[in-house]
């Protein structure tokens, strides 16, 4: 994982020297929006209106951050609508590349073959880290976002007119509780495991420990009581935790050190993520070969020797239990 500084590409990792050995994501830089009709965005944002054939989704099938956009995009119907890259699972020293190995799309639209080249195209000044997912503007020939949580809600709305509208995972009725579920998730569960992983001292990796299961403890509560994290209706919320639990016991068990429990020893989360899973079309956006192979290839400062683990073994088309609980 390296990043861009004034527009030259750097292999560098994350510094945690600074911070005590703590993990801390870095603020994504291209936030501009597409709304319907190129009006300002919730909060006054500059926008670019929703078209055909405008956007491209750059992803990588690994990351769990790209993976809800991705979701998101196939439940919103709108893969005729927004074209899609898929770089390679491993990320080395030119950071996210892209090949014509399996599960891998190459770049149509910029014809990059680092997706840095992609970043620059849009700021050759750029300084930062090169993430995905990224929305790419073909008209304007620049990045339109790279903050995976904005995105989703742009795919949510802001293409209705060419997608299914019937779909709707953030309703206006339901936002405030979205957003505060979404808060806890992603600094105790999401993010969590990150934290985890990449701490560097025995103190950090523990405080993310406790916060993470703790977390987990508390949604399996909370899905022991109702169908789904705001209630019987599935929402935004729930694909932004699907991300996570669905690599949790092949990756972050192991890979992470999240190993008191699996997400198989939970019955209430391990069921939900069998729904969740089932959802039509979901399993098409799970790849558990890149998956796996990213994490345990790319990450040398946790796994030096790149082997790959077999297990564990799972069904994940086995019944699931959740319909004791009601759907709306």
């Amino acid at each position: 994982m390296g990043l861009l500084v004034d527009g030259q590409w750097q292999d560098t990792w994350y510094d945690t020297k600074s911070t005590g050995g703590r993990f801390q994501r870095t603020v994504t830089s291209f936030r501009r929006w597409v709304t319907p009709d190129g009006a300002p965005g919730p909060d006054g944002q500059d926008a670019v209106p929703a078209e055909a054939g405008r956007y491209h989704l750059y992803v990588s099938l690994a990351c769990p951050w790209a993976h809800r956009t991705l979701i998101l995009r196939k439940l919103k119907k709108l893969e005729g609508v927004i074209s899609l890259s898929v770089v390679d699972w491993h990320m080395a020293e030119e950071g996210w590349v892209f090949s014509e190995r399996q599960g891998a799309v190459p770049d149509s639209v910029n014809g990059a073959r680092r997706l840095y080249e992609v970043y620059l195209k849009a700021d050759p000044t750029y300084t930062g880290r090169v993430t995905v997912p990224v929305l790419w503007d073909k008209k304007e020939g620049t990045i339109v976002n790279n903050e995976s949580a904005e995105i989703l809600r742009m795919f949510n709305s802001s293409f209705d007119a060419f997608g299914d509208a019937s779909v709707d995972v953030c309703p206006v009725d339901l936002k405030a509780e979205i957003d505060g579920v979404n808060g806890f998730v992603y600094d105790k569960v999401n993010n969590g495991v990150y934290k985890c992983g990449f701490a560097t001292t025995q103190d950090a990796y523990e405080d993310a420990f406790h916060q993470l299961f703790g977390a987990l403890d508390e949604l399996e509560e909370r899905l022991g009581r109702q169908r789904y994290l705001t209630g019987p209706r599935i929402t935004e919320a729930d694909w932004r935790l699907f991300t996570t639990l669905i690599r949790f016991d092949p990756v972050y068990v192991g890979h992470f050190k999240c190993n008191r429990k699996r997400i198989a020893d939970y019955p209430n989360l391990f069921h939900y993520m069998l729904e969740l899973y089932q959802w039509p079309g979901v399993a098409e956006t799970v790849d558990f070969h890149h998956i796996k192979h990213h994490y345990y290839e790319s990450h040398g400062t946790i796994n030096p020797t790149g082997i790959v683990p077999l297990g564990p073994e799972q069904d994940l088309t086995q019944p699931h239990d959740r319909e004791r609980l009601p759907a709306g």
